[in-house]
């Protein structure tokens, strides 16, 4: 546990089972889950239940079966609740933004590869967000990842900034398509750093108005299927010169990644 008082505000803690698959589902798929023999994932903020730290060691395990993932939470109770369900593999600490490590297993300084903090910032000020992205970045591994961001409830509509070291690198929406009228329907569940920038004039609300311009351009084929009119629409903002990831399989899941230079706030 850690020994200074943690950094940061306790959440409201709200959490269901699987709201954090599509997340889950990104960070598996990162390259350092492959390159590291222990790669160490962290669950900042997981709430009044451990069940998102849980999924995330499932998960976690199935690609490397020798990852680490703890959970860490600003109220005592919280942890408790996860202590009582942690292996050898999957732990609990005290902590905020500061992302402390239990000790043991691991060592005071130690470094982690990947942070998934969500719905954690959303309640904060915008003010907020660079500070707390900053203490986040600074445990992480010289490959390591912060991923950060907001989903509804149920996990449907999702969106995150992915942070190296040196800042945030790419913006990336996650949808679950069927059904789905406008995929900007996801400004709901915009990071605290885009939230308020959904403006006329902000690049952020220009990239979603893009997007919604592409779903509408290829609804006919719908009628094949949803995930053929999202591949569509991202192969058209392809062309309109905006910087995305060119990841097709990842867009049939309803995925969707865009350098962050190309949608972060003016300046």
């Amino acid at each position: 546990m850690a020994s200074k008082k943690p950094v940061g505000t306790v959440t409201r803690g709200t959490t269901n089972p699987n709201r954090l698959r599509r997340i889950d589902r990104y960070v598996v798929a990162q390259r350092v889950m492959r390159t590291e023999a222990t790669p160490i994932l962290i669950d900042l903020g997981y709430g009044a239940s451990p069940i998102t730290a849980i999924e995330l060691s499932a998960r976690a395990r199935a690609v490397n079966p020798a990852a680490q993932v703890v959970g860490v939470e600003i109220e005592r109770e919280r942890v408790a609740r996860g202590v009582a369900v942690a292996t050898d593999q999957l732990h609990f600490a005290l902590g905020g933004f500061e992302v402390p490590l239990p000790n043991p297993p691991f060592a005071a300084n130690q470094k982690v590869h990947l942070i998934r903090a969500f719905n954690v910032l959303r309640q904060y000020n915008e003010s907020e967000v660079a500070g707390a992205w900053a203490l986040m970045c600074g445990r992480l591994a010289p490959n390591g990842l912060l991923i950060e961001g907001t989903c509804d409830e149920i996990g449907r509509l999702a969106s995150w900034v992915t942070l190296s070291p040196e800042g945030p690198q790419t913006f990336t929406i996650s949808l679950r398509l069927n059904g789905l009228e406008l995929p900007s329907k996801v400004a709901e569940r915009l990071p605290k750093a885009l939230i308020h920038h959904n403006l006329p004039g902000e690049s952020i609300h220009e990239y979603l108005q893009a997007i919604d311009a592409a779903w509408r351009l290829h609804a006919p084929l719908a009628t094949f299927s949803a995930q053929q009119r999202w591949v569509a629409t991202c192969e058209t903002l392809v062309t309109q010169g905006w910087p995305i990831v060119i990841d097709r399989k990842r867009w049939r899941l309803g995925e969707l990644t865009v350098a962050w230079t190309a949608v972060e706030p003016a300046k």
